[in-house]
């Protein structure tokens, strides 16, 4: 398998599969064989011929609200449903072979009285779902008096003071990192650029923590600890991601742009290091004003890791 995936939709493909008692493994019975027993609690890797000719596919903890995916729509309507967070999905194609459109799938939704709707339809209904369930509530903390939202799928608002719609807004997007912000893991910088971006909005009186559920650059909290085994012997960061079959940094920022539209807000001073992340907000319409560093010192626990940040990540990092 190729170590970084670079399909231009960033579909999180595995390796594929076949049933141990399919034959070619091609036909639709050999491939719902084979679907069966992936869902199965019991399976074990060693049950499964490799490759095959069934994908699985990895889907995003956030479903819909952290990618615009077909992956994450199909796990997400298993959630809601309450069922097993796993499905099986198709492309339809037209009688000339290409794949379905819209205008297509329609007439067809018609013709057998099927259940029709788009992926944004179902992340409006996720999003307010979300915000139909959770309201402000006070954050009292060390570095001041904050309020705390649920946005669903473990994402979460962070607000200090009332935010004007026509105000420019100091921001902070962190991703989870429970190791450094519960912890106080030495081995990165994420809790104390969470704290720091806490007191300057303190400081200013009024601002947004953005706290997106995207352990370990996006791949998760166990392939984190994996990756920090392959960083104990010797490999950096970046590469430890690539031999996991991991891009370097699997994180979006698409629902983070989201939330910034659903709570009105149309400009930013972002706290940031990262033109990945400046890129990926603008790209998505956000106007960033400013962008405001936010650099600590270097320790001797996490001064490699700063410089991966500064010279594979391109992090803007002065200071080192």
């Amino acid at each position: 398998m190729w170590q970084e995936n670079t399909d231009p939709f960033g579909t999180a493909f595995t390796v594929s599969v076949d049933y141990k008692t399919t034959t070619t493994g091609i036909s639709a019975y050999d491939r719902a064989t084979t679907i069966k027993a992936l869902v199965d609690p019991e399976a074990k890797p060693e049950d499964f011929f490799k490759p095959g000719h069934c994908f699985p596919l990895v889907a995003k903890d956030g479903g819909v609200l952290e990618r615009n995916g077909h992956t994450e729509a199909s796990v997400t309507l298993a959630r809601l449903a309450g069922e097993a967070e796993v499905a099986y999905i198709c492309e339809i194609l037209k009688e000339d072979g290409h794949m379905a459109r819209r205008p297509e799938l329609e007439e067809i939704a018609k013709e057998y009285d099927l259940p029709y709707f788009t992926i944004s339809e179902l992340q409006e209904y996720c999003r307010s779902f979300a915000s139909s369930r959770s309201e402000f509530v006070n954050l009292p903390t060390d570095y001041g008096d904050f309020e705390i939202k649920d946005y669903g799928n473990g994402n979460l608002v962070i607000k200090k003071g009332e935010i004007a719609k026509n105000e420019t807004v100091m921001l902070r997007i962190h991703s989870k990192c429970l190791t450094g912000d519960v912890f106080g893991s030495k081995r990165c910088d994420c809790g104390h650029q969470l704290h720091q971006a806490m007191r300057r909005i303190e400081e200013k009186g009024s601002g947004l923590i953005l706290y997106l559920n995207q352990e370990g650059r996006g791949i998760g909290l166990t392939n984190k600890l994996r990756a920090y085994a392959l960083q104990d012997q010797g490999h950096d960061t970046y590469d430890a991601n690539l031999l996991l079959g991991f891009a370097p940094d699997e994180r979006k920022y698409d629902v983070a742009a989201k939330m910034i539209k659903d709570l009105g807000i149309k400009q930013v001073q972002l706290l940031t290091n990262n033109p990945d992340k400046i890129k990926q907000l603008e790209e998505a319409g956000v106007e960033i004003t400013d962008r405001l560093p936010l650099e600590m010192a270097a320790t001797a626990e996490d001064r490699r890791y700063l410089e991966t940040k500064r010279d594979r990540f391109k992090h803007m990092l002065v200071s080192l």
